[in-house]
């Protein structure tokens, strides 16, 4: 096989097959081209265009960013491959107003178990929401009130118990996010139809949660979402050195 032969044929290989990092995680973004990813139209969030486009998704400086395209319309940019059991982990500078989320196992139109990334006034980050799914579950432990760095502490939500206590106190969380660099989220999921997922932000775990009814596949895509609504076309989500490690022969 000759050397342009060779080239071609890595390049056409999915990301999550090149070579791993002493961790395990593979680059499922090259921070050059959005090679591997797609925008899906077919969700709620797309209506403003007739489910014609999915969003503004382009790279800036290593990263991908995500916009509107038109006020209101939003998407889903999801990954060619799917992916069954695994743990993802990317760094995130969005700015505060923008309503994002990680769709772990996402379908095309955009059904899957969402580590939030509900980075606005009300809004939470790493809670676990059912996209798609009836809103089922809908667990976090703190919110956002007006500002990024005033919260609202929760141990129900909606009148659910919430499974995981915040790790820290209020007053400690200005310290421990800071808006102005990029913070590091990262989510689990395993064991089939009956997932158990697991969330961090910044090394910290924020939630986790066992689901008992069969209602989504064991496999599917992983997904940035920007939401429909509004208008953020001049507002920004931004992700970065988002990685994956395959855990599906690990049981």
């Amino acid at each position: 096989m000759n050397m342009k032969t060779r080239i071609a044929l890595i390049a056409a290989l999915p990301l999550s097959l090149l070579a791993a990092n002493d961790d395990g995680f593979v680059p499922i973004f090259d921070g050059k081209t959005l090679n591997g990813w797609h925008a899906s139209a077919k969700s709620g969030h797309s209506k403003a265009s007739g489910n014609k486009t999915g969003g503004k998704w382009v790279v800036e400086d290593g990263a991908i960013v995500g916009s509107q395209d038109i006020p209101g319309n939003g998407g889903i940019f999801i990954t060619d491959e799917k992916f069954g059991d695994f743990e993802v982990v990317l760094e995130m500078r969005n700015d505060f107003g923008p309503d994002s989320g990680l769709f772990l196992r996402s379908t095309e139109e955009g059904k899957c178990y969402q580590a939030m990334i509900d980075y606005h006034a009300g809004g939470n980050l790493m809670g676990i929401y059912g996209e798609g799914l009836g809103g089922k579950p809908h667990l976090r432990n703190f919110s956002f009130k007006k500002s990024v760095d005033d919260i609202e502490i929760h141990s129900e939500f909606h009148g659910v118990k919430i499974p995981v206590a915040f790790p820290m106190t209020k007053e400690e969380w200005p310290k421990f996010w800071d808006p102005k660099k990029w913070n590091e989220l990262r989510a689990r999921i395993t064991g089939g139809e009956l997932p158990t997922i697991t969330t961090w932000i910044n090394g910290v775990k924020f939630m986790e949660w066992t689901e008992t009814e069969k209602r989504l596949s064991a496999t599917g895509g992983i997904g940035l979402q920007i939401h429909g609504g509004g208008n953020y076309t001049n507002q920004f989500v931004r992700y970065r050195n988002i990685r994956v490690k395959k855990l599906d022969a690990v049981k």
